[in-house]
């Protein structure tokens, strides 16, 4: 099982570089943490003794809408051969093999979860099918760990409402985002009067909100894509400044 991570990287770097080393234990103190903008929102993912097979039965089901409309979510990535993607909160991996596919050998799929349980399945899934071109990444609940301008595409599917630190996840994706590079976001309609209770109580803002913050944290609106299994949720598509 590969996952990523730059903890090796950084121990090896400050081992060589004594004026790296030495202005790191010279460095102010660090600012306070950042405010969670919805307190225990993954609480149960976090749970060491999550069951994932009740996770699986409940992503990976048709009566979820971006589970029937997974084709033709993939379809409207319009990712290319050699392009590099980060599937953000990845959860069971139901992305993982298409995403795969779609980039092919020359390109690379980072699946991103901050659950230890499901970087692990997706691991599993990807040497189970062989998938050479996957690499499962732990990342943090206010960084996602890629380095700068290594991905082309990041993907945020029924996931942007679990983000505690929203505006540091989005500064960190758009630094592991090339120019250019494109990010999209599907989540919940959160509408009152319309929505469900569910969605009402669960996601913490609506459309609006959202696409809001994304564009706060430097990436350009590009269009709403319409899709048509899509009755509760939206897909929006933003460009990296």
């Amino acid at each position: 099982m590969r996952i990523f991570c730059f903890a090796l990287l950084a121990s090896v770097c400050l081992q060589f570089s004594p004026v790296i080393a030495q202005e790191t234990a010279t460095a102010p103190t660090a600012t306070a943490p950042p405010q969670s903008v919805k307190p225990g929102i993954n609480k149960s993912f976090l749970d060491p003794d999550l069951d994932v097979d009740k996770w699986v039965k409940r992503f990976e089901v048709e009566s979820r809408e971006v589970f029937r409309a997974r084709d033709q979510i993939v379809k409207q990535l319009k990712l290319k051969p050699g392009d590099c993607i980060a599937d953000v909160g990845t959860g069971t991996g139901l992305f993982v093999e298409p995403f795969s596919q779609a980039v092919g050998k020359k390109g690379w799929v980072f699946a991103l979860d901050i659950v230890p349980k499901f970087v692990e399945r997706v691991g599993k899934i990807s040497d189970i099918l062989e998938l050479q071109n996957v690499t499962p990444v732990l990342c943090g609940q206010d960084d996602v760990r890629l380095p700068p301008g290594s991905i082309d595409a990041a993907f945020i599917c029924d996931v942007y409402h679990h983000f505690e630190y929203p505006a540091q996840s989005m500064a960190s994706l758009h630094k592991a985002l090339v120019p250019g590079g494109q990010l999209i976001l599907i989540d919940f309609e959160r509408i009152p009067g319309k929505s469900r209770e569910w969605t009402l109580g669960h996601v913490r803002a609506g459309k609006e909100t959202f696409r809001k913050e994304v564009e706060d944290a430097g990436f350009e609106f590009v269009e709403e894509v319409k899709i048509p299994a899509f009755e509760e949720n939206y897909f929006l598509r933003f460009k990296r400044k």
